[in-house]
């Protein structure tokens, strides 16, 4: 497949190489003076400052750490999971909906949010596995950035030795999409996702994003089901896009893998008008 600006191609390499105010329907109307915040306000507003609390770099724990890295990126790379999850993205459609995100642009960034420790557990490192043979597999996907405020120094030096960039700030999930981003966030907390959405709730950004994490068609009819407040208050962004939303669930194959991806999926934005993102306070 030929290289162009508007065309994702496929590197075989493995292992080793503006909105609408919705006002009370009930009791007197009140006129509320505010002013509404863009995305890269809120964002702004949200950043604080990071580092890992251990300070101290331990080289055994990074070697043993790195081993078992490159033991599960193998495992990783030789399952019927990742096959077919290549197999999935590659279908026309769903490939059709990255080609879109992309637009004109030669490479989408990658950030990765709430992955885990990568020391203490399989599922964290089978997620980071993933996401960096789909950056060494596909061409199209830029430099990986990383963030977890769990994460050691340890881990921090293991992660940038795979060729991963380790946030120093903690965005708590408010980049904004200035330019096509795929956001890496598997079982994440539905408040990261809102505040995502919240971050990018303007038609430009969110044609930016590719969010693959767990599925939205799941929290709504969850909530559906519950009418738990606190659920309704953290996925208030995620029932809103459901409209706009193609979501594509991926297939986790074996129970290797269910613990790391289950009710995963992929998730396109496609709002055309301001005015349909319905403003939510």
């Amino acid at each position: 497949m030929a290289a162009s600006a508007k065309t994702l191609t496929i590197d075989n390499h493995t292992l080793d190489g503006d909105w609408t105010v919705v006002l009370p329907r009930r009791g007197k109307q009140r006129r509320h003076s505010f002013r509404m915040r863009s995305p890269e306000q809120l964002q702004q507003q949200q950043q604080q400052p990071w580092a890992p609390i251990d300070l101290e770099t331990d080289a055994v724990r990074k070697l043993k750490l790195m081993q078992k890295m490159q033991i599960c990126m193998k495992k990783m790379e030789n399952s019927p999971f990742y096959h077919t999850l290549l197999d999935q993205i590659q279908t026309p459609e769903i490939f059709c909906c990255f080609h879109r995100v992309l637009g004109s642009e030669m490479k989408m960034q990658m950030v990765i949010y709430g992955i885990g420790s990568i020391e203490s557990y399989e599922p964290p490192r089978l997620q980071l596995s993933l996401a960096i043979l789909l950056k060494r597999k596909f061409s199209w996907i830029g430099d990986i950035e990383v963030f977890d405020p769990v994460l050691s120094t340890t881990e921090c030096q293991v992660l940038e030795a795979l060729g991963c960039s380790v946030l120093s700030i903690n965005e708590q999930g408010q980049r904004c999409a200035q330019k096509p981003t795929m956001f890496f966030m598997p079982h994440c907390e539905s408040m990261l996702y809102d505040n995502l959405l919240r971050a990018n709730w303007r038609v430009e950004l969110l044609n930016h994003v590719v969010l693959f994490g767990n599925s939205f068609d799941a929290y709504e009819k969850n909530v559906s089901y519950s009418k738990n407040s606190t659920m309704v208050d953290s996925t208030r962004h995620i029932l809103a896009i459901r409209q706009f939303t193609k979501e594509f669930r991926i297939q986790t194959v074996s129970d290797d893998y269910f613990g790391a991806f289950h009710t995963s999926s992929w998730h396109f934005f496609s709002p055309v008008l301001e005015t349909e993102l319905q403003y939510i306070d």
